[in-house]
């Protein structure tokens, strides 16, 4: 029975599993030379959105604009950084500006009951104009040392991006399960008007949801920003497809209620693996989104044989 309710997630692991033991088989330098580490490295900002992605789509809902909020989260992080403040400082304003953004599209789904990827798409149109207006495509360079890698040398600030993202993960992980607030996210995705006949609160609930989001797109755009010697204007291009497909092919069902936070770290790792894997494996690199667009395929349709779950009478 258990096995069966979390088909998706010992899918997805085995998939992944044969992946490694693929390149293990044709190409050992996919682990000797730390490309296995750097992948997991790389794709730390991926871990930090798709908890937060999780919680959204659980809630029955979407945020397709947390690519530009992590632009500007991005941006902020730099500028903050460039004018002098420390380390801890930066990353209380950077994670106060994802969570402005993501009370706006809170208050706009929640309170106002608006479609929720009508508000995303037009607040990341907004956003993205914004930027656009306010930077020019102009990077920020000529960055403190103690910004990048956390000022840390590059191995140790490896290792502090990769255990940021992993701890994020794994509080969040205990309180979906652990936590009231955590069950209530399951509870309103399942069946809103039972959450509310059970003294769930459901606006109050994906109000939070969204503020969380833009909280984690903040703490993604810190581990990212702090990897490079500048930081690019547009850094979140194209980052909610990605982060969408992860959480979906990691189980999580598009219309809400269904989900683990395993399952789309599972969803990450297998996603953010194919493009070096291609490589090792000296096979063209293009064929990257069509392979993954083929998993994403294979997992949406999946979920038309999905035992749904139970709702409360």
């Amino acid at each position: 029975m258990i096995l069966r309710r979390h088909i998706r997630e010992v899918s997805v692991a085995v998939v992944y599993g044969l992946l490694l033991a693929l390149l293990a088989w044709r190409n050992p330098n996919f682990f000797h030379r730390n490309q296995f580490r750097s992948t997991w490295i790389s794709s730390s900002p991926l871990i930090v959105l798709s908890v937060g992605m999780t919680m959204v789509i659980l809630a029955r809902h979407i945020d397709i604009s947390i690519g530009s909020q992590f632009s500007i989260c991005a941006i902020v992080a730099g500028l903050l950084a460039k004018a002098g403040y420390s380390m801890p400082m930066v990353g209380l304003g950077t994670l106060a500006a994802g969570s402005a953004m993501g009370a706006v599209n809170g208050v706009l789904v929640a309170l106002l009951n608006l479609p929720s990827i009508v508000v995303t798409l037009a607040t990341m149109v907004i956003l993205q104009q914004s930027l656009s207006l306010w930077r020019q495509g102009e990077a920020i360079v000529g960055l403190p040392p103690t910004f990048q890698w956390f000022g840390l040398d590059q191995s140790a600030g490896q290792w502090t991006v990769l255990g940021i993202s992993l701890g994020v993960f794994v509080i969040f992980m205990i309180g979906m399960r652990m936590v009231p607030a955590g069950r209530a996210i399951l509870a309103v995705g399942s069946d809103q008007e039972a959450a509310r006949l059970a003294g769930v609160r459901p606006r109050r609930v994906v109000l939070v949801v969204f503020v969380l989001m833009g909280a984690l797109t903040g703490v993604a755009a810190m581990l990212r920003a702090v990897r490079q010697p500048t930081v690019v204007a547009n850094s979140g291009l194209g980052l909610e497809l990605e982060v969408i497909a992860a959480v979906v092919v990691g189980g999580t069902a598009i219309s809400g209620g269904r989900g683990t936070l395993l399952g789309s770290l599972l969803g990450v790792a297998l996603l953010s693996t194919i493009s070096p894997a291609l490589i090792f494996l000296t096979r063209e690199p293009y064929w990257d989104q069509a392979i993954q667009g083929g998993i994403i395929l294979l997992a949406v349709a999946s979920d038309s044989f999905q035992p749904r779950p139970r709702r409360t009478p």
